[in-house]
């Protein structure tokens, strides 16, 4: 049971600090961090999907897998991902096949062979002759203005998207993928429940936080400033995260790039002179065992206040 007044970042080093693969741990963080969503929201009308509690069984299956990877390296395979939405289905159609239920993945569907309508992220079996659909996603959202203004003040780190207009898609398009003429095609079975599963973090400016009605209010969050903020960040050892390690948060038993605060400083200048995207930073400490992370957030040039109103 996690505690309230924990951080995410306590929380699962208690819960998983065994796990040593970073696949593993991935993939634990997928099934055992909170939703993103709250499913008891009138707001979402029973449409957001939520997998429960960890079982003993899938954490003994977890710890397994940590000892032995084979079958998920196997199952994600030799390609190296570069899309972390992508990597994340992976691990979800790995776990969904685990438990018997995963009927297919990644199911498209066509108007005509250069006209593509949608795509089933997941179907699972339903029992009874029918199918789950289940829309799944993996997102990150910075709060850029007052919660009070609704679901689109929090945006993508490079403002080409906002959680407001995820949703209205993933409902109005998506989720209704199973009703179109062109879907009969494909499927297996009639769909007989369609849902969202949506995990991710929340970034607020730092030293705030704002409840918001719709969402988990144990969600994973963290903050984001600008670059001339950094000086205030706390700590003194920093790993500039790689995409596919946004999901849980960071250990390891080395990092050869730790950063102490003038390099990280350094190396965002340098990435801001040629790119205006948000960096995630992750303040770590070292252990007697390795570097675990205690804090996230993301780092934004000192303009994207301006640019994200």
């Amino acid at each position: 049971m996690r505690d309230r007044a924990d951080t995410y970042q306590a929380y699962f080093e208690r819960r998983w600090r065994h796990l040593r693969r970073a696949r593993v741990r991935a993939l634990a963080w997928l099934l055992d961090a909170p939703d993103l969503l709250d499913i008891h929201d009138p707001h979402w009308e029973g449409r957001i999907a939520t997998l429960g509690p960890v079982t003993p069984e899938t954490e003994r299956w977890l710890a397994g897998l940590d000892a032995d990877p084979a079958p998920l390296d196997a199952a994600l395979g030799a390609k190296m991902h570069t899309r972390l939405g992508l990597y994340a289905e992976k691990l979800m159609a790995f776990y969904f096949a685990h438990q018997g239920r995963l009927v297919a993945h990644g199911v498209q569907v066509r108007a005509s062979r250069n006209d593509t309508i949608g795509e089933f992220d997941f179907l699972l079996d339903a029992g009874e002759g029918g199918v789950e659909h289940i829309e799944f996603a993996t997102k990150f959202y910075l709060l850029r203005g007052d919660s009070a203004a609704g679901f689109d003040t929090f945006v993508g780190p490079n403002l080409a998207d906002s959680l407001g207009r995820k949703m209205r898609k993933v409902f109005d398009r998506q989720l209704a993928l199973g009703g179109h003429p062109a879907a009969q095609e494909v499927l297996p079975r009639p769909v007989v429940a369609a849902r969202a599963l949506v995990k991710g973090w929340l970034f607020y400016p730092r030293g705030t936080y704002q409840a918001m009605q719709g969402i988990t209010a144990g969600h994973c969050r963290g903050f984001w400033c600008a670059l001339d903020e950094l000086e205030a960040l706390p700590g003194d050892r920093f790993l500039i995260l790689p995409r596919l390690q946004w999901l849980p948060p960071f250990r390891a038993q080395s990092a050869t790039w730790m950063l102490d605060k003038a390099q990280l400083g350094a190396e965002l200048d340098d990435h801001f002179l040629a790119s205006d995207a948000p960096v995630l930073v992750a303040l770590v400490r070292e252990e007697p065992d390795g570097i675990v992370e205690f804090e996230r957030g993301f780092i934004v040039p000192n303009d994207w206040r301006e640019r994200a109103t």
